[in-house]
């Protein structure tokens, strides 16, 4: 049933049109943005920083309409008349009985579990609820990651390019990989499918999204990977039980404090001359993008993306034991970092750490 909801077309319709809507955003209203602030700055000393930013764009009516876009079109996608969660909703009973189907040998949830608050308070990404708290958000939450970079092509998967990249910093002699905040299983996959020589475990808190990443394990027959509800601050695995410690898309969800937990777990359980690689979104170059970032934090309600970006990733791999940190662009599709890049896109960085050995 996961994969055999009938087709509705005014469904697919709506979801087809907020995507262009959101392409329009990306590749013309921020282009427009930046030569709406270019020329804001062209006679005076550039801003130093997003708050100087933000102090002379918002009176912008280009930057109002761009904000205002942004966020409601982020709201029609999960909440609108056909939105994701709107549409989905009428299967319920059906999604729920597919995800309720046991996976022993894949899938370990903690009935005792308890949710960080930090987690639970926030509807992030205007996701209704959040991704854990209705037994069908995961399989929302996984339509949904569909247009979440728009200028991603279907062709173009960003969690294989992850893979391959943290396979690299290995070596080649990973053989055991821990994916921390693995969500529905996407970047978990393609560890486990491509390299069924490795031993392979996602983390992560919500249930509905493991259950959605167990099943997508059975459907592919994996045997080499399972899936344990835990905090990626404290996963209960063994003690150097990992060459490879890595995450996509997490450490912008949680506060500084819990960050420094995860970097000090990700040391813990790498075993000598392990590498752990987080991907995530730093803006700190450029004043301007980091303006738009931090508006993308707000209007997709994800309030620890500012924290994350002004916090010192280096010194607090080193208060967790890395002496090696390298914090590097990641090229999500091939000519993403080309400076004639004009178009809006996520600021995604390596943040690679690695155990001595």
């Amino acid at each position: 049933m996961l994969d055999r909801i009938p087709p509705d077309r005014q469904f697919d319709a709506f979801q087809a049109f907020v995507l262009d809507c959101k392409l329009f955003w990306t590749r013309q209203m921020f282009p427009e943005l930046r030569r709406s602030y270019d020329a804001a700055t062209a006679e005076g000393p550039a801003p130093a920083d997003a708050d100087s930013v933000e102090a002379m764009m918002k009176s912008d009516t280009t930057y109002q309409f761009f904000g205002w876009y942004e966020r409601h079109l982020q709201r029609m996608k999960y909440s609108g008349q056909r939105g994701l969660a709107v549409h989905y909703a009428q299967y319920r009973d059906e999604i729920a009985e597919e995800l309720r189907q046991p996976a022993p040998d894949i899938l370990h949830l903690d009935p005792k579990f308890e949710q960080p608050e930090y987690y639970t308070s926030i509807d992030i990404h205007q996701h209704p609820g959040g991704v854990w708290s209705d037994e069908i958000a995961g399989y929302v939450y996984e339509r949904g990651a569909k247009s979440t970079a728009p200028l991603l092509k279907k062709s173009e998967s960003l969690h294989h390019r992850l893979t391959a990249e943290a396979l690299a910093r290995a070596g080649g002699r990973a053989k055991r990989v821990v994916d921390m905040g693995c969500g529905f299983g996407g970047s978990t996959q393609p560890f486990y499918a491509d390299h069924p020589e490795m031993a392979v475990v996602g983390v992560e808190l919500s249930e509905p999204c493991l259950r959605l990443a167990a099943r997508r394990a059975v459907e592919k027959q994996a045997r080499n990977v399972t899936f344990r509800q835990a905090d990626a601050a404290d996963t209960g695995l063994e003690a150097e039980s990992a060459d490879i410690v890595t995450s996509t898309m997490m450490l912008h969800e949680m506060p500084p404090s819990h960050i420094r937990q995860v970097f000090r777990e990700s040391y813990r359980l790498l075993a000598p001359g392990g590498v752990s690689v987080h991907l995530d979104f730093l803006a700190r170059e450029d004043p301007f993008r980091t303006f738009v970032h931090y508006g993308h934090s707000r209007r997709n309600n994800e309030p620890f993306m500012p924290p994350l970006n002004e916090m010192d990733l280096t010194a607090a791999h080193r208060d967790a034991g890395f002496d090696d940190v390298e914090i590097v662009p990641f090229e999500e599709f091939p000519g993403a970092l080309d400076p004639s890049m004009a178009a809006w896109r996520f600021p995604w960085t390596l943040i690679i750490a690695r155990k001595a050995a």
